[in-house]
């Protein structure tokens, strides 16, 4: 499994060791086995004039049954102030190790972890709950998670046009682009509503304490991914979206992180037994779960370090094979 040396996997070879279509295969097996998640810690920064910042520590580790263990770890801090800076909000990094021996094996860039197994995760999950002619996707934000939404969706659904809004018009437009110069059908769009009542998948990916999607705008059959909100505080969809849809989450721990669930809950909106189940569930189902092409979909996700764990070891055994 392991050999003596350290590897430090810098952000370009990390992301090129996980392609999406393998990795949404890697979670869907690691999301049916299960692994060791303990509560993460969760501490939150005063930061002057500016909004709180986060800091995350997730570890998580394989039981003793598989045959090839590891633990990891990974640590985050999230800084909402830096977009005024025009830099990353997010910084993290992860530690991998011989889960039989504690040896330190790697050292990978979090950022990537984080961002390809959230929006793969995200692309699992549609694999189940969006309709297998979904072609048409609404981004909502154009950071870096945003950024690799369509290359996600697109390991599992026929995307065929691609439409992209942000509060930034400009950061939309360049994302459009950059799509574009890559042969996707890509545009970014200005009326959010709009483009809304004419997508077949809604993924939303930013920092919102405000609700952006109104459930009104969703036609039947759209399948909705909030990928954003990680805090009981902040909101991608307003209450009626929650209302109208038939509801999935990462993990439990969305009850408790996600202000798009804490919210409605807590209004009396919807109850905690109207979320039908976790990818884990559906994973072991491993069967689609929508009923009709008219059924309104919703994903809520938080980030679980079983998701890390999955893409650092997929990682760290491609990076021993390549030598």
């Amino acid at each position: 499994m392991t050999d003596t040396q350290i590897r430090i996997l810098d952000a370009r070879t990390t992301g090129e060791l996980l392609p999406f279509g393998a990795l949404v295969a890697n979670l869907r097996q690691a999301f049916a086995e299960g692994c060791v998640v303990p509560v993460r810690h969760h501490h939150t920064i005063a930061n002057g004039d500016e909004p709180d910042a986060t800091l995350l520590l997730m570890p998580a580790w394989h039981e003793t049954h598989r045959s090839e263990r590891y633990l990891g770890i990974k640590i985050v801090t999230v800084f909402p102030g830096n977009t005024a800076r025009g830099i990353p909000g997010l910084t993290s990094t992860y530690m991998l190790y011989d889960g039989r021996t504690g040896m330190q094996l790697a050292l990978l860039d979090g950022n990537t972890i984080t961002a390809r197994r959230t929006v793969a995760a995200s692309a699992l999950a549609a694999d189940y709950l969006a309709r297998k002619d979904a072609s048409r996707l609404l981004v909502i934000g154009a950071g870096r998670v945003a950024g690799l939404i369509p290359d996600a969706y697109r390991a599992v659904r026929p995307v065929a046009q691609i439409d992209i809004w942000d509060i930034d018009p400009a950061s939309a437009e360049r994302l459009a682009r950059s799509l574009r110069q890559r042969g996707l059908q890509a545009t970014a769009v200005t009326n959010l509503e709009a483009a809304a009542r004419q997508a077949d998948i809604v993924s939303a990916a930013t920092l919102a304490t405000a609700p952006l999607i109104r459930g009104e705008w969703l036609r039947p059959g759209t399948h909705v991914d909030l990928i954003g909100g990680f805090t009981p505080a902040m909101r991608e969809a307003d209450d009626e979206a929650v209302r109208r849809s038939s509801v999935y989450i990462d993990t439990h721990e969305a009850l408790h992180e996600a202000g798009d669930l804490v919210q409605p809950i807590g209004a009396g909106v919807i109850s905690q037994d109207a979320v039908r189940a976790t990818l884990n569930e559906l994973c072991r189902r491993d069967i689609p779960v929508r009923v009709s092409n008219d059924e309104i979909t919703l994903y809520k996700a938080v980030g679980t370090a079983l998701a890390d764990l999955a893409a650092a070891t997929m990682v760290y055994e491609a990076a021993l094979i390549a030598g």
